[in-house]
């Protein structure tokens, strides 16, 4: 097994563990601002200037974590703390349970189905054993331009990170603050970068699709998705931008985070929770459908029945816009929207379908260390103390 190594410092330890160790493991993210501080506040704001919300409560665990009982539960979630560097394992009933370093800022995830969990972070793309509740590897980018090892919403590294179907290959966004993404191609056995592709700017998603032959990449700074054939690295551009460009780099009218649809793998990329995007990644046309959530939306997900799940996250206006919800949508375009308490980001779906998991960890002011906990069925909601600041989020589950 080779030494785990980092671009530019190493990191303060390789394991955390709680007082209490328990359960392990399997499985995109993040939002349009500045670093927040680890109490719940944040700073400054891309794409126009937000007001301060106040940040919720910092929820904690009531009761011990468990012991641990061998092999991680299926049904464990696992998510990126992007406010420390670590990622951790959460009892969907209980809260955090196990943390695992991982590097500085983890942004998005995915999990393999031999439960090995490929986290984006600023120093490189960790490998973790979820099963064992260890960092196997830390790959290193090959992208020039990254600059220092920092945190927050704009420093240099991973983004977006996606698997292949047949689990030979990751793909990973990163972000160069400078200029253009690229799109790293990761060899899952060698654990070695085998292409380096130019993408849009900031790729805050990477999708692939049904058969493996493209990739995804998602600028949220250059309106637009990045095509990449897997095979000869050749990528086209498609615009997507259903308000315009006017507004440049400060516009709040981006694209953020997009889903393959499992019918016909089109693209769904949501907007404002007034438009979704549906784009045909083959010929680049687009048409549009009308949302009904009425706020700024990130992170979505699609089920395999192709129900759709967005996260809104808060009034870009709040005399004009609607707050924080969770928008779930058939594939016949009907839309439940659930409110939520407080901005959220990432969201993931329990295998069962009947349960999503809201990530609390975003990007803007009022983040918050837990996740939401919203029955489909009923809207019901809790909140459930999970990691600091978590974004990317996956349901482990065996294959």
């Amino acid at each position: 097994m080779r030494r785990p190594t980092a671009r530019g410092r190493t990191t303060r330890g390789r394991v955390v563990r709680g007082a209490a160790l328990g359960l392990a493991s399997v499985a995109l993210v993040a939002g349009c601002t500045t670093a927040g501080t680890r109490d719940g506040t944040a700073a400054g704001a891309s794409g126009g200037a937000a007001p301060a919300s106040p940040a919720p409560e910092v929820l904690r665990p009531e009761a011990p974590r468990p012991e641990p009982s061998g092999r991680t539960p299926d049904g464990t979630l696992l998510v990126a703390d992007f406010g420390a560097d670590t990622v951790t394992f959460v009892d969907p009933d209980a809260g955090p349970v196990d943390s695992v370093e991982v590097g500085e800022a983890p942004y998005g995830l995915v999990v393999g189905e031999d439960g090995r969990a490929w986290v984006a972070t600023a120093e490189g793309v960790a490998v973790v054993d979820t099963h064992r509740r260890e960092r196997l590897d830390l790959v290193p980018y090959e992208t020039a331009g990254l600059g220092p090892v920092t945190g927050g919403e704009y420093r240099g590294g991973g983004m977006g990170i996606a698997l292949a179907p047949d689990g030979r290959h990751v793909y990973v966004g990163v972000n160069v603050p400078s200029g253009n993404g690229t799109l790293e191609t990761i060899d899952t056995g060698t654990r070695e970068v085998t292409a380096t592709t130019a993408v849009g700017r900031r790729p805050f998603d990477v999708d692939v699709s049904r058969d493996g032959r493209e990739v995804y990449a998602t600028g949220h700074d250059s309106f637009d998705v990045t095509v990449v054939d897997t095979r000869t690295q050749d990528t086209r551009r498609i615009e997507v931008a259903p308000y315009g460009t006017e507004g440049g780099l400060g516009s709040w009218l981006k694209p953020h985070y997009a889903a393959v649809r499992p019918s016909d793998g089109r693209l769904l990329l949501p907007f404002e929770g007034e438009r979704l995007v549906v784009l045909d990644p083959e010929t680049g046309r687009s048409a549009v459908e009308r949302m009904t959530a009425d706020t700024h939306q990130h992170g979505v997900t699609a089920t395999p029945d192709g129900t759709l799940l967005v996260v809104g996250t808060g009034p870009i206006d709040p005399s004009e816009d609607a707050g924080p919800s969770l928008t779930v949508r058939t594939k016949d375009g009907q839309e439940r929207v659930f409110p939520l308490d407080g901005p959220h980001e990432d969201v993931a779906v329990s295998a069962d379908g009947r349960t999503a998991y809201v990530t609390g960890g975003f990007t803007r002011d009022g983040y918050w260390n837990g996740i939401s906990v919203v029955d489909l069925a009923t809207g019901d909601t809790r909140r459930l103390p999970a990691g600091e600041r978590p974004l990317g989020v996956a349901v482990l589950r065996s294959p």
